[in-house]
């Protein structure tokens, strides 16, 4: 009994200091997006003021969309969990299902409905209206409603299969269920990523071999010069949804590639397009994928170790677990990775950088850089001038004008390297 009622107490103290955090991060995010200060002047250097004021208002109403859309999904799964009606919802599933193994089905799905329902319009306004308003979605209502019921197709399947896997762990083993569950969780990521490249991403776009003579040339020289052997280097379609420019490292294994859009190739110049791929050689050549999984591992035996804490008055000494323990599941894992967002969007920003970095010492090519981080920022109306706080706690890309800044450094640097008495 002493063992229990130490469990429920340190419980309560998590739960109370993952909302204590959650919520001052909440006000201080809501703060920065609602009043994000002056422009920093020295934008001017390489962007106009009204360039400025244009990328501000574009990224204000996300922002405050985002934060919204987070705390009502708080407020659904702690209705949930401690109303009267919530309680009454899952008695009553319990009551028509009966089975044990049926009533976790129903219950997951029940709450996966839920969260969809509240989040649709979130998803839509942002993910279609906000950018066809803007001029950057390509997509007529049908096609982005059929990319969104594929996205919601898989999150189900993975959701289903994920949750009663759950339920099974928590039921047969009471004691040890984090950490096989964390090992299992580690091999999912890994799968995931292999297979990402081949099975889902063509869910949603072609991807055909790099054919343009030009880039083809490029990444050859660029390879040579990294000590890379690249063979799969691929164009995405990107065009039939959106007019952004964009590449990415993915893969591991034999499933490695870099990818890039249509859009960048059509619509950037060669200098431009060679520093991308470079800067994608450079998350190659540095490990970036296998440092993430790493990262990732990490985190999920960390993840797994804090729920056995928080979910300890869910964790009934019976086997059959109660209906409601997904839902606590679901408020943990959305608290604990809403207040760990500073940590994964530094560790992002650090390889980004080191990635410029690369790509710099292998082009050899400022002007080119900095032309990509102009052109990347205007096109797409990237804040010039993010709130710091909004920067610490959100983004996985330094803004354009740290990027910049950080290329000239290095630039300097390695002129300085080369003549000591430059």
């Amino acid at each position: 009994m002493y063992y229990l009622d130490n469990g429920i107490r340190r419980s309560k103290n998590g739960w109370f200091f993952l909302i204590g955090l959650t919520l001052i991060f909440a006000l201080l995010y809501l703060g920065s997006a609602l009043f994000p200060g002056p422009i920093d002047p020295s934008v001017t250097k390489y962007f106009s003021l009204a360039m400025a004021d244009k990328a501000r208002l574009y990224n204000s109403t996300p922002r405050l969309l985002f934060i919204l859309k987070f705390l009502l999904q708080i407020v659904l799964l702690f209705w949930l969990l401690f109303s009267h009606k919530g309680q009454t919802l899952f008695h009553r599933l319990q009551m028509i299902c009966r089975d044990y193994w049926l009533t976790s089905a129903v219950s997951i799905l029940c709450i996966w409905l839920l969260s969809k329902a509240l989040s649709l319009p979130f998803s839509y306004y942002i993910g279609y209206y906000w950018q066809k308003a803007w001029g950057f979605s390509t997509q007529n209502p049908a096609g982005w409603w059929i990319d969104y019921l594929k996205n919601s197709g898989i999150e189900l399947l993975i959701t289903l299969v994920g949750g009663l896997l759950f339920f099974w762990l928590v039921s047969r083993l009471s004691r040890y269920w984090w950490l096989v569950g964390a090992i299992l969780f580690s091999l999912w990521l890994v799968i995931a990523h292999f297979f990402l490249p081949i099975i889902i991403s063509p869910l949603f776009n072609n991807f055909e071999p790099l054919t343009d003579s030009a880039a083809i040339s490029i990444v050859d020289d660029l390879a040579q010069k990294a000590g890379l052997t690249i063979d799969d280097v691929f164009v995405m379609d990107a065009s039939k949804q959106t007019t952004l420019a964009n590449a990415y490292f993915t893969g591991v294994g034999r499933t490695k590639r870099i990818v890039i859009y249509d859009t960048l190739l059509d619509n950037y110049s060669l200098p431009e397009v060679k520093a991308v791929i470079a800067h994608e050689m450079g998350h190659w050549r540095q490990n970036d994928i296998i440092h993430g999984l790493f990262y990732g591992i990490v985190g999920t035996f960390t993840v797994f170790g804090l729920l056995t804490v928080l979910l300890k008055p869910w964790l009934t000494k019976n086997r059959e677990k109660p209906p409601q323990l997904w839902a606590a599941l679901q408020l943990a894992l959305l608290l604990i990775l809403f207040v760990s967002s500073p940590l994964q969007s530094s560790i992002s920003r650090g390889m980004e950088f080191r990635a410029d970095r690369f790509s710099l010492e292998l082009t050899r090519d400022l002007s080119g850089g900095i032309q990509l981080q102009k052109n990347l920022a205007s096109r797409s109306l990237s804040d010039l001038s993010p709130p710091p706080f909004i920067v610490w706690f959100s983004y996985s890309h330094p803004p354009a004008l740290s990027r910049i800044n950080s290329l000239e450094k290095a630039y300097a640097q390695t002129l300085d390297s080369l003549n000591p008495n430059r």
